[in-house]
């Protein structure tokens, strides 16, 4: 696959020109899909803010935000990449709080987060209603593959090396998660966007396919 180089600031002004385009709904869901050392936030950021220029409504959620009480998510030990890449994160938490609530006959009130890993309670985060024409940015790690609805997919990828020097020490036994990720959802092939974030100076992407 041809990558063509780019600049933070271009990546989201013409990610955010091509959903702006888009019209298949009430609302629109776009995906940052990447590991935290792939920096998928900032982006996020950058995208909301290009959007929020051309009118539109936006809400950021992060997935850490949808973890699943320790109690589950640490049943097999706290460093389980099995674990770690299937029972992380509340996936029927996001479809039941975020993606719901945007179907064609929903409501549009959005659940900015459910879950705080800190305290390991609930957050109690008020609901948001993102009126018609609105956009919810979800970005995180291993989101691809379960079947979200999103109208737009990135896929921020570091190679195997850049991710093991990138990913901090404590984080390291989610290494071989990603590896499986790479191998049984291809999230280079399955998203409409692929961004290399090797180095953070100097990233590349596909275009939109």
């Amino acid at each position: 696959m041809q990558l063509e180089a780019i600049t933070w600031e271009r990546l989201a002004e013409a990610l955010a020109e091509h959903v702006d385009g888009l019209k298949d709904g009430p609302w629109l869901r776009v995906a940052l899909d990447g590991a935290p050392a792939a920096g998928t936030g900032p982006l996020a950021e950058r995208l909301a803010e290009a959007l929020r220029l051309r009118g539109r409504s936006v809400l950021v959620i992060g997935t850490g935000g949808f973890l699943r009480p320790a109690s589950l998510r640490l049943e097999y030990g706290r460093e389980d990449p099995d674990t770690y890449f299937s029972g992380w994160f509340d996936t029927g938490a996001l479809w039941r709080e975020v993606f719901g609530p945007l179907d064609a006959d929903g409501s549009g009130r959005v659940l900015p987060d459910l879950w705080d890993p800190v305290t390991d309670r609930a957050t109690r985060t008020p609901y948001t209603r993102l009126p018609q024409g609105g956009v919810v940015i979800l970005h995180g790690p291993l989101l691809l593959g379960h079947w979200f609805p999103f109208d737009l997919t990135v896929h921020l990828r570091l190679s195997p090396g850049a991710l093991a020097r990138r990913t901090e020490e404590g984080a390291r036994w989610t290494l071989p998660a990603f590896a499986r990720y790479e191998v049984e959802v291809d999230p280079v092939e399955a998203a409409d966007v692929l961004v290399r974030a090797d180095d953070p100076r100097h990233p590349a992407w596909s275009g939109i396919r």
